[in-house]
Protein backbone atom coordinates (compact mmCIF):
# COMPACT_ATOMS: atom_id res chain seq x y z
CA UNK A 1 0.00 0.00 0.00
CA UNK A 2 1.43 3.28 -0.80
CA UNK A 3 1.42 6.01 1.87
CA UNK A 4 0.00 9.54 1.27
CA UNK A 5 3.01 12.61 2.06
CA UNK A 6 3.05 14.06 5.54
CA UNK A 7 1.94 17.23 6.32
CA UNK A 8 4.63 19.69 4.76
CA UNK A 9 7.63 21.20 6.61
CA UNK A 10 7.06 24.58 8.09
CA UNK A 11 9.73 27.28 6.84
CA UNK A 12 11.80 26.91 10.25
CA UNK A 13 11.57 23.51 10.36
CA UNK A 14 13.40 23.43 6.64
CA UNK A 15 16.07 25.29 8.56
CA UNK A 16 17.46 22.33 9.89
CA UNK A 17 20.67 21.14 8.73
CA UNK A 18 18.91 17.73 7.29
CA UNK A 19 15.95 19.22 5.18
CA UNK A 20 16.78 17.32 2.48
CA UNK A 21 16.55 14.08 3.81
CA UNK A 22 13.01 14.99 6.03
CA UNK A 23 11.52 16.44 2.85
CA UNK A 24 12.26 12.78 1.30
CA UNK A 25 10.83 10.99 3.87
CA UNK A 26 8.27 12.78 3.56
CA UNK A 27 7.15 12.02 0.31
CA UNK A 28 8.40 8.48 0.48
CA UNK A 29 6.16 5.27 0.89
CA UNK A 30 4.82 4.67 4.73
CA UNK A 31 7.81 2.39 6.37
CA UNK A 32 5.67 -0.99 7.92
CA UNK A 33 6.89 -0.26 11.55
CA UNK A 34 5.45 -1.45 14.51
CA UNK A 35 4.47 0.41 16.58
CA UNK A 36 6.43 0.47 20.43
CA UNK A 37 5.73 -0.69 23.54
CA UNK A 38 3.05 0.89 25.32
CA UNK A 39 4.85 4.00 27.55
CA UNK A 40 2.11 4.55 30.12
CA UNK A 41 1.19 2.25 32.79
CA UNK A 42 -2.54 0.16 33.22
CA UNK A 43 -5.01 -1.86 31.03
CA UNK A 44 -6.04 1.25 28.70
CA UNK A 45 -2.01 1.63 28.05
CA UNK A 46 -1.99 -2.05 26.62
CA UNK A 47 -5.23 -1.97 24.96
CA UNK A 48 -4.01 1.07 23.06
CA UNK A 49 -0.55 -0.41 22.33
CA UNK A 50 -2.85 -3.57 21.39
CA UNK A 51 -4.92 -2.06 18.91
CA UNK A 52 -2.36 0.12 17.08
CA UNK A 53 0.25 -2.66 17.24
CA UNK A 54 -3.37 -4.73 15.16
CA UNK A 55 -4.12 -1.68 13.09
CA UNK A 56 -0.48 -1.60 11.09
CA UNK A 57 0.64 -1.90 7.96
CA UNK A 58 2.89 -4.68 8.57
CA UNK A 59 0.19 -6.66 10.95
CA UNK A 60 -2.27 -6.50 7.97
CA UNK A 61 0.68 -8.06 5.89
CA UNK A 62 1.43 -11.18 8.51
CA UNK A 63 -2.30 -11.50 8.43
CA UNK A 64 -2.87 -11.92 5.04
CA UNK A 65 0.09 -14.46 4.47
CA UNK A 66 -0.84 -16.22 7.94
CA UNK A 67 -4.40 -16.38 5.65
CA UNK A 68 -3.05 -17.69 2.73
CA UNK A 69 -0.99 -20.19 4.48
CA UNK A 70 -4.14 -21.32 6.47
CA UNK A 71 -5.54 -22.09 3.06
CA UNK A 72 -2.81 -24.84 2.04
CA UNK A 73 -4.20 -27.68 4.13
CA UNK A 74 -7.55 -27.19 2.09
CA UNK A 75 -5.64 -27.68 -0.86
CA UNK A 76 -3.14 -30.92 0.01
CA UNK A 77 -5.84 -32.67 2.46
CA UNK A 78 -9.75 -33.82 1.96
CA UNK A 79 -12.60 -31.91 3.14
CA UNK A 80 -15.88 -32.43 4.14
CA UNK A 81 -18.65 -31.19 1.98
CA UNK A 82 -15.93 -29.85 -0.80
CA UNK A 83 -14.26 -33.08 -2.42
CA UNK A 84 -15.59 -34.63 -5.37
CA UNK A 85 -15.30 -37.84 -3.10
CA UNK A 86 -17.50 -37.87 -0.05
CA UNK A 87 -16.00 -40.87 1.53
CA UNK A 88 -12.04 -39.37 1.02
CA UNK A 89 -11.83 -38.29 4.82
CA UNK A 90 -13.47 -41.68 6.06
CA UNK A 91 -10.86 -43.60 3.98
CA UNK A 92 -8.01 -41.10 5.03
CA UNK A 93 -8.61 -41.70 8.70
CA UNK A 94 -8.81 -45.23 8.41
CA UNK A 95 -4.92 -45.25 6.75
CA UNK A 96 -3.72 -42.79 8.94
CA UNK A 97 -4.96 -43.92 12.19
CA UNK A 98 -2.40 -41.85 14.27
CA UNK A 99 -2.09 -38.63 12.83
CA UNK A 100 -5.27 -38.40 10.97
CA UNK A 101 -7.65 -38.09 14.32
CA UNK A 102 -5.11 -35.13 15.79
CA UNK A 103 -5.93 -33.41 12.33
CA UNK A 104 -9.26 -33.79 12.56
CA UNK A 105 -9.67 -32.20 16.32
CA UNK A 106 -7.80 -29.28 14.81
CA UNK A 107 -10.55 -28.70 11.86
CA UNK A 108 -7.87 -29.72 9.11
CA UNK A 109 -10.68 -31.33 7.35
CA UNK A 110 -13.05 -28.65 7.36
CA UNK A 111 -10.59 -25.87 6.95
CA UNK A 112 -12.87 -23.11 5.41
CA UNK A 113 -15.14 -23.51 8.00
CA UNK A 114 -12.88 -23.63 11.55
CA UNK A 115 -13.23 -21.68 13.98
CA UNK A 116 -9.34 -20.73 13.35
CA UNK A 117 -9.67 -19.61 9.82
CA UNK A 118 -12.61 -17.65 10.42
CA UNK A 119 -10.23 -16.05 13.33
CA UNK A 120 -7.79 -15.29 10.32
CA UNK A 121 -10.07 -13.64 8.54
CA UNK A 122 -11.82 -11.61 11.19
CA UNK A 123 -8.50 -10.39 12.25
CA UNK A 124 -7.25 -9.43 9.16
CA UNK A 125 -10.68 -7.71 8.62
CA UNK A 126 -10.60 -5.40 11.51
CA UNK A 127 -7.05 -4.77 10.73
CA UNK A 128 -7.59 -3.93 7.24
CA UNK A 129 -10.29 -1.24 8.47
CA UNK A 130 -8.54 0.22 11.31
CA UNK A 131 -4.98 0.35 8.84
CA UNK A 132 -7.20 1.61 5.88
CA UNK A 133 -9.59 4.12 6.81
CA UNK A 134 -7.09 6.12 9.00
CA UNK A 135 -4.50 6.67 5.99
CA UNK A 136 -7.85 7.56 3.65
CA UNK A 137 -8.92 10.39 5.70
CA UNK A 138 -5.13 12.05 6.10
CA UNK A 139 -4.81 11.13 2.41
CA UNK A 140 -8.33 13.29 1.80
CA UNK A 141 -6.67 15.93 3.87
CA UNK A 142 -3.93 16.19 1.90
CA UNK A 143 -5.62 16.05 -1.38
CA UNK A 144 -7.31 19.19 0.09
CA UNK A 145 -4.62 21.03 1.71
CA UNK A 146 -3.37 24.16 0.48
CA UNK A 147 0.68 24.55 -0.70
CA UNK A 148 2.62 25.27 2.26
CA UNK A 149 4.53 28.51 2.89
CA UNK A 150 7.62 28.82 1.10
CA UNK A 151 10.37 27.98 3.32
CA UNK A 152 13.06 30.25 4.79
CA UNK A 153 15.74 28.86 2.52
CA UNK A 154 15.25 27.93 -0.98
CA UNK A 155 18.38 26.84 -2.25
CA UNK A 156 18.24 24.08 0.05
CA UNK A 157 16.05 22.47 -2.61
CA UNK A 158 16.31 20.38 -5.16
CA UNK A 159 16.49 22.92 -8.54
CA UNK A 160 17.20 26.90 -7.24
CA UNK A 161 16.65 29.64 -9.61
CA UNK A 162 18.03 33.60 -8.58
CA UNK A 163 17.85 36.37 -10.68
CA UNK A 164 17.28 39.68 -10.69
CA UNK A 165 13.77 41.92 -12.14
CA UNK A 166 13.00 45.42 -12.86
CA UNK A 167 9.06 44.98 -12.84
CA UNK A 168 7.03 45.38 -9.72
CA UNK A 169 7.26 43.10 -6.98
CA UNK A 170 3.28 42.77 -6.90
CA UNK A 171 2.99 42.35 -10.95
CA UNK A 172 5.60 40.03 -11.10
CA UNK A 173 3.66 37.67 -8.08
CA UNK A 174 0.42 37.92 -10.28
CA UNK A 175 1.94 36.89 -13.28
CA UNK A 176 3.80 34.15 -12.24
CA UNK A 177 0.99 32.54 -10.35
CA UNK A 178 -1.51 33.27 -13.69
CA UNK A 179 0.75 31.06 -15.35
CA UNK A 180 1.30 28.27 -12.62
CA UNK A 181 -3.16 28.49 -12.44
CA UNK A 182 -2.88 28.30 -16.49
CA UNK A 183 -1.02 24.87 -15.86
CA UNK A 184 -3.55 23.72 -13.13
CA UNK A 185 -1.39 24.65 -10.32
CA UNK A 186 -3.33 24.86 -7.21
CA UNK A 187 -1.85 28.58 -5.95
CA UNK A 188 -2.06 30.74 -3.36
CA UNK A 189 -0.61 34.49 -3.08
CA UNK A 190 0.97 36.06 -0.21
CA UNK A 191 2.23 39.43 -0.43
CA UNK A 192 5.98 38.56 -1.02
CA UNK A 193 5.60 34.91 -2.85
CA UNK A 194 3.99 32.30 -5.00
CA UNK A 195 3.40 28.54 -3.90
CA UNK A 196 1.87 26.61 -5.70
CA UNK A 197 1.22 22.31 -5.67
CA UNK A 198 0.31 20.27 -8.47
CA UNK A 199 -0.14 16.72 -8.69
CA UNK A 200 -2.86 16.33 -5.72
CA UNK A 201 -4.27 13.57 -8.16
CA UNK A 202 -2.17 11.34 -7.01
CA UNK A 203 -3.31 11.35 -3.80
CA UNK A 204 -6.89 10.79 -5.16
CA UNK A 205 -5.40 8.21 -6.46
CA UNK A 206 -4.10 6.82 -3.18
CA UNK A 207 -7.20 7.36 -1.71
CA UNK A 208 -8.99 5.04 -4.45
CA UNK A 209 -6.25 2.71 -3.73
CA UNK A 210 -6.76 2.33 -0.26
CA UNK A 211 -10.99 2.18 0.09
CA UNK A 212 -10.84 -0.14 -3.07
CA UNK A 213 -8.46 -2.18 -1.32
CA UNK A 214 -10.88 -2.59 1.90
CA UNK A 215 -14.33 -2.54 0.02
CA UNK A 216 -12.44 -5.59 -2.43
CA UNK A 217 -11.86 -7.29 1.20
CA UNK A 218 -15.64 -6.50 2.08
CA UNK A 219 -17.04 -7.85 -1.49
CA UNK A 220 -15.09 -11.40 -1.24
CA UNK A 221 -16.24 -11.29 2.24
CA UNK A 222 -20.37 -10.71 1.38
CA UNK A 223 -19.53 -13.84 -1.16
CA UNK A 224 -18.26 -16.04 1.23
CA UNK A 225 -20.82 -15.65 3.85
CA UNK A 226 -23.96 -15.34 1.84
CA UNK A 227 -23.01 -17.15 -1.79
CA UNK A 228 -22.70 -20.74 -2.12
CA UNK A 229 -21.13 -23.12 -4.30
CA UNK A 230 -22.08 -26.63 -5.89
CA UNK A 231 -21.76 -29.27 -8.31
CA UNK A 232 -23.83 -31.52 -10.27
CA UNK A 233 -23.48 -34.22 -12.73
CA UNK A 234 -26.46 -34.90 -15.12
CA UNK A 235 -26.79 -37.56 -17.69
CA UNK A 236 -28.60 -36.86 -20.96
CA UNK A 237 -32.52 -37.02 -20.48
CA UNK A 238 -32.08 -36.44 -16.88
CA UNK A 239 -33.19 -32.86 -14.80
CA UNK A 240 -31.67 -30.89 -12.32
CA UNK A 241 -33.61 -28.86 -9.50
CA UNK A 242 -31.96 -26.16 -7.45
CA UNK A 243 -32.70 -27.56 -4.91
CA UNK A 244 -30.20 -28.59 -1.61
CA UNK A 245 -30.94 -32.41 -2.21
CA UNK A 246 -30.56 -32.34 -5.90
CA UNK A 247 -26.37 -31.47 -5.27
CA UNK A 248 -23.63 -33.90 -5.63
CA UNK A 249 -21.50 -32.03 -3.47
CA UNK A 250 -22.74 -28.48 -1.85
CA UNK A 251 -20.47 -25.75 -0.54
CA UNK A 252 -22.58 -23.03 1.40
CA UNK A 253 -21.66 -20.07 3.07
CA UNK A 254 -22.26 -19.44 6.85
CA UNK A 255 -25.46 -17.27 6.48
CA UNK A 256 -26.26 -19.11 2.98
CA UNK A 257 -30.29 -20.43 3.47
CA UNK A 258 -29.75 -23.10 1.57
CA UNK A 259 -33.82 -23.86 1.81
CA UNK A 260 -34.48 -20.77 -0.16
CA UNK A 261 -32.19 -21.30 -3.02
CA UNK A 262 -33.47 -19.58 -6.66
CA UNK A 263 -36.40 -22.25 -7.36
CA UNK A 264 -35.19 -22.98 -11.09
CA UNK A 265 -34.41 -26.16 -13.37
CA UNK A 266 -33.32 -27.63 -16.22
CA UNK A 267 -32.83 -30.96 -18.35
CA UNK A 268 -29.96 -31.70 -20.30
CA UNK A 269 -31.37 -32.78 -23.73
CA UNK A 270 -28.14 -33.55 -25.75
CA UNK A 271 -24.99 -33.05 -24.93
CA UNK A 272 -21.64 -33.02 -27.92
CA UNK A 273 -18.28 -33.28 -28.10
CA UNK A 274 -15.82 -32.36 -30.77
CA UNK A 275 -12.04 -33.49 -30.79
CA UNK A 276 -8.97 -32.95 -32.69
CA UNK A 277 -8.51 -36.05 -35.13
CA UNK A 278 -5.02 -35.68 -36.07
CA UNK A 279 -2.24 -33.98 -35.59
CA UNK A 280 -0.20 -33.18 -32.28
CA UNK A 281 -3.65 -32.28 -30.27
CA UNK A 282 -5.30 -35.01 -31.26
CA UNK A 283 -7.86 -36.52 -28.75
CA UNK A 284 -8.05 -32.56 -27.24
CA UNK A 285 -11.82 -31.38 -27.02
CA UNK A 286 -12.10 -28.47 -29.68
CA UNK A 287 -15.68 -27.85 -28.34
CA UNK A 288 -18.32 -29.11 -26.20
CA UNK A 289 -21.97 -28.09 -25.25
CA UNK A 290 -25.19 -28.65 -23.60
CA UNK A 291 -28.36 -28.30 -24.90
CA UNK A 292 -30.96 -27.73 -22.07
CA UNK A 293 -34.63 -26.85 -21.21
CA UNK A 294 -34.77 -24.44 -18.65
CA UNK A 295 -37.86 -23.29 -16.35
CA UNK A 296 -36.52 -20.10 -14.49
CA UNK A 297 -39.79 -20.34 -12.41
CA UNK A 298 -42.18 -23.15 -10.95
CA UNK A 299 -44.46 -23.69 -13.46
CA UNK A 300 -43.05 -21.02 -16.12
CA UNK A 301 -42.71 -21.22 -19.98
CA UNK A 302 -39.66 -23.82 -20.83
CA UNK A 303 -36.73 -22.24 -22.85
CA UNK A 304 -33.91 -23.98 -25.19
CA UNK A 305 -30.80 -22.74 -23.99
CA UNK A 306 -26.91 -23.53 -24.57
CA UNK A 307 -24.29 -23.91 -22.00
CA UNK A 308 -20.78 -24.13 -23.00
CA UNK A 309 -17.70 -23.28 -21.91
CA UNK A 310 -17.59 -19.68 -20.96
CA UNK A 311 -21.14 -19.31 -21.57
CA UNK A 312 -22.99 -20.44 -18.22
CA UNK A 313 -26.40 -20.11 -17.95
CA UNK A 314 -27.93 -17.23 -15.57
CA UNK A 315 -31.10 -17.39 -13.28
CA UNK A 316 -31.56 -14.47 -10.74
CA UNK A 317 -27.52 -14.31 -9.73
CA UNK A 318 -26.91 -17.72 -9.84
CA UNK A 319 -24.73 -19.17 -12.96
CA UNK A 320 -24.53 -22.97 -14.06
CA UNK A 321 -21.12 -23.10 -15.66
CA UNK A 322 -20.13 -26.36 -18.07
CA UNK A 323 -17.06 -27.84 -16.35
CA UNK A 324 -16.67 -31.41 -17.41
CA UNK A 325 -18.70 -34.63 -19.49
CA UNK A 326 -17.87 -38.07 -20.04
CA UNK A 327 -20.16 -41.36 -20.31
CA UNK A 328 -22.84 -42.89 -18.39
CA UNK A 329 -22.98 -46.51 -19.84
CA UNK A 330 -26.75 -47.81 -19.82
CA UNK A 331 -27.35 -51.50 -18.43
CA UNK A 332 -29.51 -53.48 -17.00
CA UNK A 333 -29.33 -56.22 -14.51
CA UNK A 334 -31.62 -59.50 -13.35
CA UNK A 335 -31.24 -60.99 -10.66
CA UNK A 336 -30.56 -64.78 -9.39
CA UNK A 337 -34.46 -64.99 -10.00
CA UNK A 338 -34.57 -63.64 -13.25
CA UNK A 339 -35.82 -60.25 -12.20
CA UNK A 340 -35.08 -57.07 -13.69
CA UNK A 341 -33.37 -55.09 -10.45
CA UNK A 342 -31.90 -52.48 -12.38
CA UNK A 343 -31.71 -50.44 -15.44
CA UNK A 344 -30.41 -47.13 -16.26
CA UNK A 345 -27.00 -45.15 -17.13
CA UNK A 346 -24.63 -45.28 -14.44
CA UNK A 347 -21.88 -42.38 -14.59
CA UNK A 348 -17.91 -43.98 -15.25
CA UNK A 349 -15.68 -40.80 -14.33
CA UNK A 350 -12.67 -40.03 -16.62
CA UNK A 351 -9.18 -40.24 -14.89
CA UNK A 352 -7.46 -39.54 -18.61
CA UNK A 353 -7.32 -37.03 -21.62
CA UNK A 354 -8.60 -39.69 -23.58
CA UNK A 355 -12.23 -40.47 -21.51
CA UNK A 356 -10.58 -43.64 -20.00
CA UNK A 357 -13.29 -44.07 -17.45
CA UNK A 358 -13.46 -46.45 -14.09
CA UNK A 359 -16.86 -46.54 -12.05
CA UNK A 360 -18.84 -49.23 -10.14
CA UNK A 361 -22.75 -50.86 -10.41
CA UNK A 362 -24.49 -51.30 -7.19
CA UNK A 363 -27.49 -53.45 -7.28
CA UNK A 364 -28.65 -53.58 -3.15
CA UNK A 365 -32.17 -55.16 -4.40
CA UNK A 366 -30.40 -58.26 -5.72
CA UNK A 367 -31.83 -61.53 -4.48
CA UNK A 368 -30.79 -64.07 -3.15
CA UNK A 369 -27.77 -61.50 -2.99
CA UNK A 370 -26.48 -58.26 -3.62
CA UNK A 371 -24.29 -57.61 -6.62
CA UNK A 372 -21.75 -55.23 -7.17
CA UNK A 373 -19.67 -54.35 -10.97
CA UNK A 374 -16.46 -52.70 -10.96
CA UNK A 375 -14.68 -52.22 -13.88
CA UNK A 376 -13.82 -49.39 -16.75
CA UNK A 377 -15.07 -47.80 -19.40
CA UNK A 378 -13.21 -47.38 -22.78
CA UNK A 379 -14.72 -45.37 -25.65
CA UNK A 380 -12.01 -46.91 -28.38
CA UNK A 381 -11.03 -49.85 -26.19
CA UNK A 382 -7.49 -51.20 -26.14
CA UNK A 383 -6.14 -53.68 -23.87
CA UNK A 384 -2.44 -54.01 -23.62
CA UNK A 385 -0.77 -56.81 -21.06
CA UNK A 386 1.74 -54.42 -19.64
CA UNK A 387 0.10 -50.91 -19.19
CA UNK A 388 -3.67 -52.46 -18.85
CA UNK A 389 -7.06 -50.97 -19.75
CA UNK A 390 -6.76 -47.63 -21.80
CA UNK A 391 -8.75 -45.52 -24.02
CA UNK A 392 -6.34 -44.86 -27.70
CA UNK A 393 -8.96 -41.62 -28.51
CA UNK A 394 -12.17 -39.95 -26.57
CA UNK A 395 -14.89 -40.18 -28.97
CA UNK A 396 -17.25 -43.29 -29.26
CA UNK A 397 -14.99 -45.36 -31.87
CA UNK A 398 -14.95 -48.76 -30.41
CA UNK A 399 -16.43 -48.31 -26.95
CA UNK A 400 -16.25 -51.47 -24.62
CA UNK A 401 -17.31 -52.23 -20.95
CA UNK A 402 -14.90 -54.25 -18.67
CA UNK A 403 -16.42 -55.45 -16.04
CA UNK A 404 -15.16 -58.13 -12.58
CA UNK A 405 -18.56 -58.80 -10.51
CA UNK A 406 -18.24 -59.38 -6.59
CA UNK A 407 -21.92 -60.66 -4.42
CA UNK A 408 -22.53 -60.01 -1.00
CA UNK A 409 -23.21 -57.15 1.38
CA UNK A 410 -22.67 -53.78 -0.19
CA UNK A 411 -22.49 -51.95 3.10
CA UNK A 412 -25.84 -49.52 2.27
CA UNK A 413 -27.72 -50.17 5.39
CA UNK A 414 -25.28 -49.33 7.77
CA UNK A 415 -25.87 -45.49 7.18
CA UNK A 416 -22.45 -44.79 6.50
CA UNK A 417 -21.50 -42.20 3.82
CA UNK A 418 -20.15 -44.10 0.80
CA UNK A 419 -19.12 -42.70 -2.28
CA UNK A 420 -20.98 -43.87 -5.46
CA UNK A 421 -18.04 -44.38 -7.42
CA UNK A 422 -16.23 -46.87 -5.52
CA UNK A 423 -17.00 -50.50 -3.71
CA UNK A 424 -17.07 -51.02 -0.06
CA UNK A 425 -15.27 -54.46 -0.55
CA UNK A 426 -15.41 -55.71 3.25
CA UNK A 427 -18.33 -58.02 3.23
CA UNK A 428 -17.96 -58.80 -0.22
CA UNK A 429 -16.83 -61.52 -2.49
CA UNK A 430 -15.48 -61.51 -5.69
CA UNK A 431 -16.99 -64.02 -8.26
CA UNK A 432 -14.36 -66.43 -9.91
CA UNK A 433 -14.23 -68.55 -13.04
CA UNK A 434 -12.94 -71.88 -12.14
CA UNK A 435 -9.89 -70.27 -9.82
CA UNK A 436 -9.71 -66.76 -11.40
CA UNK A 437 -11.69 -64.00 -10.94
CA UNK A 438 -14.99 -63.71 -13.21
CA UNK A 439 -14.25 -60.33 -15.92
CA UNK A 440 -15.48 -59.66 -19.09
CA UNK A 441 -15.22 -57.08 -21.86
CA UNK A 442 -18.84 -56.35 -23.74
CA UNK A 443 -19.44 -53.81 -26.64
CA UNK A 444 -23.34 -52.41 -26.59
CA UNK A 445 -25.94 -54.76 -26.96
CA UNK A 446 -23.33 -57.53 -25.34
CA UNK A 447 -24.53 -59.69 -21.99
CA UNK A 448 -22.31 -61.59 -18.79
CA UNK A 449 -23.85 -63.91 -17.17
CA UNK A 450 -22.98 -65.23 -13.29
CA UNK A 451 -21.61 -68.43 -12.67
CA UNK A 452 -24.04 -70.83 -10.70
CA UNK A 453 -27.06 -68.27 -11.89
CA UNK A 454 -26.55 -65.50 -9.48
CA UNK A 455 -27.36 -62.94 -12.23
CA UNK A 456 -27.42 -61.25 -15.39
CA UNK A 457 -25.62 -57.83 -16.67
CA UNK A 458 -26.38 -56.45 -20.37
CA UNK A 459 -24.70 -53.69 -22.15
CA UNK A 460 -27.68 -51.92 -23.70
CA UNK A 461 -26.32 -48.51 -25.21
CA UNK A 462 -23.80 -45.36 -24.15
CA UNK A 463 -25.28 -42.15 -22.89
CA UNK A 464 -22.90 -38.42 -22.24
CA UNK A 465 -23.39 -36.74 -18.95
CA UNK A 466 -22.03 -32.72 -18.12
CA UNK A 467 -20.58 -32.13 -14.72
CA UNK A 468 -22.01 -28.74 -14.09
CA UNK A 469 -20.71 -26.20 -11.09
CA UNK A 470 -23.01 -24.07 -10.04
CA UNK A 471 -22.51 -20.42 -7.81
CA UNK A 472 -24.04 -18.03 -6.28
CA UNK A 473 -22.07 -15.22 -5.22
CA UNK A 474 -23.52 -11.68 -4.18
CA UNK A 475 -20.42 -10.09 -3.57
CA UNK A 476 -18.66 -10.70 -7.07
CA UNK A 477 -19.79 -7.55 -8.74
CA UNK A 478 -19.09 -5.01 -5.90
CA UNK A 479 -15.57 -6.86 -5.41
CA UNK A 480 -14.99 -6.45 -9.66
CA UNK A 481 -16.12 -2.46 -9.15
CA UNK A 482 -13.58 -2.60 -6.27
CA UNK A 483 -10.64 -4.22 -8.18
CA UNK A 484 -11.07 -1.89 -11.45
CA UNK A 485 -11.58 0.75 -9.02
CA UNK A 486 -7.89 -0.09 -7.22
CA UNK A 487 -6.29 -0.86 -10.43
CA UNK A 488 -6.94 2.58 -11.65
CA UNK A 489 -6.15 4.07 -8.28
CA UNK A 490 -3.23 2.63 -8.37
CA UNK A 491 -2.01 3.44 -11.93
CA UNK A 492 -2.69 7.09 -10.93
CA UNK A 493 -0.77 7.12 -7.89
CA UNK A 494 2.09 5.45 -9.75
CA UNK A 495 2.15 8.02 -13.13
CA UNK A 496 1.48 11.33 -11.47
CA UNK A 497 3.92 13.48 -10.29
CA UNK A 498 3.33 15.39 -7.23
CA UNK A 499 5.62 18.73 -6.51
CA UNK A 500 5.44 22.60 -5.22
CA UNK A 501 7.22 25.21 -6.63
CA UNK A 502 7.69 28.75 -4.65
CA UNK A 503 8.31 32.03 -5.95
CA UNK A 504 9.85 34.87 -4.18
CA UNK A 505 10.41 38.15 -4.73
CA UNK A 506 12.80 40.60 -2.18
CA UNK A 507 12.36 44.29 -3.57
CA UNK A 508 15.36 46.40 -3.70
CA UNK A 509 16.20 48.62 -0.52
CA UNK A 510 17.11 51.33 -2.73
CA UNK A 511 14.92 51.80 -6.14
CA UNK A 512 17.19 49.11 -7.81
CA UNK A 513 16.64 45.85 -9.74
CA UNK A 514 14.38 43.16 -7.34
CA UNK A 515 15.87 39.79 -5.75
CA UNK A 516 13.65 37.11 -7.66
CA UNK A 517 13.76 33.19 -6.09
CA UNK A 518 12.44 30.19 -7.39
CA UNK A 519 12.57 26.62 -6.41
CA UNK A 520 10.97 23.62 -6.70
CA UNK A 521 10.29 20.29 -5.07
CA UNK A 522 9.30 17.10 -5.87
CA UNK A 523 7.04 14.31 -3.44
CA UNK A 524 7.79 11.32 -5.53
CA UNK A 525 10.80 9.78 -6.51
CA UNK A 526 10.80 10.82 -10.35
CA UNK A 527 12.30 13.86 -9.38
CA UNK A 528 10.81 17.71 -10.99
CA UNK A 529 9.72 18.15 -14.45
CA UNK A 530 12.44 19.32 -16.60
CA UNK A 531 12.21 23.17 -17.85
CA UNK A 532 8.99 23.58 -15.90
CA UNK A 533 10.81 25.96 -13.77
CA UNK A 534 12.81 27.91 -16.25
CA UNK A 535 9.24 28.00 -18.22
CA UNK A 536 7.85 30.46 -15.13
CA UNK A 537 10.66 33.12 -15.10
CA UNK A 538 10.58 32.98 -18.61
CA UNK A 539 6.40 34.43 -18.40
CA UNK A 540 7.94 36.95 -15.47
CA UNK A 541 7.72 40.57 -16.93
CA UNK A 542 11.53 42.05 -17.09
CA UNK A 543 13.35 39.30 -15.74
CA UNK A 544 17.08 39.01 -16.26
CA UNK A 545 18.63 35.11 -16.52
CA UNK A 546 18.62 33.65 -13.39
CA UNK A 547 21.14 31.37 -11.84
CA UNK A 548 21.11 28.23 -11.50
CA UNK A 549 22.60 27.20 -8.10
CA UNK A 550 24.66 23.43 -7.45
CA UNK A 551 22.17 20.58 -6.62
CA UNK A 552 21.99 20.48 -2.58
CA UNK A 553 23.64 17.13 -2.68
CA UNK A 554 27.25 19.08 -4.06
CA UNK A 555 26.51 21.76 -1.58
CA UNK A 556 28.65 21.59 1.78
CA UNK A 557 26.57 22.36 4.81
Amino acid sequence: MTEAAASPPTGDALEDGAVTARLEEAARPGVMAMPSRPTGQGLLAWLRWAWRTLTSMRTAVLLLLALALAAVPGSLLPQRGVAFDPGAVTRFLADNPVLGPWLDRLGFFEVYSSSWFAAIYMLLMVSMTGCVLPRAARLWQSARAEPPRAPTNLARLDEHRRGNVTAEPAQVLEVAASHLRARRFRVVVDETSVRAEKGYLREVGNLVFHLSLLVLLFGVAIGSLFGFEGRVIVVEGASFTNTRLQYDEFTPGPLTDAESLTPFSFTLEDFTAEFEMSGPQRGSARDFQAEVTVLRTPGGVAEEDTIAVNHPLQVDGTKVFLTGHGYAPVVSVRDGRGQTVFTGPVVFVPFDGNLSSEGVIKVPDAQPTQLGFEGFFLPTASVDPAAGPRSLYPDLVDPQLLLTAYTGDLGLADGAPQSVFRLDKTDLTQVTSGDQPFARALVPGESMTLPDGQGTLTFESVSRFANFQIAHDPGKEIALAAAVALLLGLTVSLAVRRRRIWIRVTAAREGGASTIEAATYALTRRGPVPDELSSVLAAVPGAEPAATDASPHDRED
